[in-house]
């Protein structure tokens, strides 16, 4: 018999012999079991993405966009727009191929803010710049259509955040940033159906975005703001809400309120979409007055005693 075969052997006897024999050995085997827990160990005590499950989240909005206006008002727009105000400088560059992501575009940024925030407000804190949830949850909530062009107009959307670049000196809490970035860092399809229509989607916010929410930089929107077919009347609203809020009006000159919007229609076509939404009574929250001669309009809140929080 060979030197290896005889050990193998010898080690066979030694584990079927009697516990007498070597008295330790069972001890140990035990005394190992007692210490092996019948769990496993925590392999990833901490997510490294946010699950946005919430369903009955206020909208929110962050305070930077609202004021100055990073989304173009046309799908596709591929001109570079210059905004400055204030001391504040914003240029928003766009993807050569997808153009500029559009105000619509922003229900993404939207639903991801106002998730992240409820959760905070609930005190959950596995809070993430990174955002799954699933695509027709977003779709139901932010009041789109659930056909498979939905789904497609989503990916569309969604490189078009990612394509838009902006350059400016926004400050954000603590923060001032001057460069430029993009509305999204990144996003990926994590899951699709049998008919490869996306399922769950992940979403990575960009960091100064992410500063502001979790400073609570946000104001809540009327969730009929998702209603609201027209661009500029979703950019007027975010206006009226950022600058009215809680006050009993807000006035502001026409040419003023034209390049806040970011419109880019001469002012006598933005003059007459301002009468047509005055016209219409439908902006959720405020009401609407132009005065021609003096070329200014008053945004009120429709019910004083409403409070937005």
């Amino acid at each position: 018999m060979s030197l290896f075969a005889q050990r193998a052997v010898e080690s066979q006897n030694r584990t079927n012999a009697p516990s007498e024999l070597y008295p330790n050995h069972s001890e140990r085997n035990m005394d190992f079991q007692k210490r092996l827990s019948h769990l496993q160990p925590i392999r990833h005590p901490q997510k490294d993405f946010f699950v946005a499950d919430i369903f009955d989240a206020a909208p929110k909005d962050d305070t930077a966009s609202m004021e100055h206006p990073l989304f173009a008002l046309k799908a596709g727009d591929k001109r570079v727009r210059t905004y400055e105000r204030n001391g504040v400088k914003v240029e928003i560059r766009p993807d050569a191929k997808y153009g500029c992501a559009s105000i619509h575009d922003k229900d993404i940024w939207i639903y991801c803010i106002s998730q992240m925030v409820e959760a905070m407000n609930r005190g959950r804190e596995d809070i993430s710049r990174t955002v799954r949830f699933t695509a027709y949850d977003f779709l139901t909530v932010t009041n789109r259509d659930t056909s498979g062009r939905a789904y497609e107009r989503m990916s569309d959307a969604l490189e078009r955040l990612k394509g838009t670049t902006i350059a400016t000196n926004i400050e954000t809490p603590g923060y001032r940033k001057r460069g430029g970035f993009g509305l999204i860092d990144s996003w990926e399809v994590i899951e699709r159906d049998q008919d490869d229509t996306m399922v769950a989607v992940e979403v990575t916010l960009p960091d100064w975005l992410y500063r502001s929410i979790k400073s609570k930089q946000v104001l809540t929107l009327s969730r009929d703001y998702f209603r609201l077919r027209k661009p500029l009347d979703r950019r007027i609203y975010e206006l009226a809400r950022k600058h009215c809020g809680k006050q009993s009006q807000w006035q502001v000159g026409l040419a003023v309120l034209h390049e806040k919007t970011g419109s880019t229609d001469a002012l006598r076509n933005f003059r007459g979409a301002i009468r047509d939404l005055v016209e219409s009574n439908e902006l959720p929250d405020y009401l609407v007055e132009f005065d021609a001669e003096s070329d200014m309009v008053t945004f009120h809140p429709r019910n004083m005693s409403y409070r937005l929080k």
